[in-house]
């Protein structure tokens, strides 16, 4: 598995980024899908990388700047075939340890409260994620979940 800086042009990650957004769309209603699309994820704010197997993107994940020691966890996204087999957490090790690098204090995301996201909620609990309310522009939805990291100094 090799994770890398992700081609925002490559027609993989396009169709990937695609299935995530038609997923986030059929499950809450529009104007709380806060999935970003492509120009979203090109802002200087925004890094992005993929996931892949044997040269197949499978997955993807972006960290956002919130301001220098706050990072927001977006686009996270594992292809439906290789469900199951860990990418998830690869990536959200990934975003993390990029988290500490850059010398953040906490990571915050925010997820769907739908049964379609559970196994993510799932996921970022494991890690140690807690449920927050809405943090940046984010406001109180109930179709939002909001979720923080504490990362500890240094």
């Amino acid at each position: 598995m090799d994770i890398r800086t992700g081609d925002l042009d490559d027609e993989r990650v396009l169709r990937l980024l695609n299935d995530h957004l038609e997923d986030c769309f059929a499950t809450s209603p529009a104007e709380s899908v806060h999935a970003l699309d492509v120009s979203g994820l090109q802002t200087p704010d925004v890094t992005f990388w993929t996931i892949a197997d044997a040269g197949e993107v499978v997955g993807c994940v972006a960290l956002r700047e919130l301001d220098p020691e706050h990072g927001e966890l977006k686009s996270m996204r594992t292809d439906a075939s290789v469900r199951g087999r860990g990418l998830g957490a690869r990536l959200l090790e990934h975003v993390l340890a990029e988290s500490r690098r850059r010398g953040y204090r906490r990571v915050s995301l925010e997820t769907g409260p739908q049964e379609f996201f559970a196994p993510a909620r799932a996921l970022y609990a494991k890690y140690g994620f807690e449920p927050t309310g809405p943090f940046g522009a984010y406001r109180l939805d109930p179709h939002s979940v909001f979720m923080k990291l504490e990362l500890p100094a240094g």
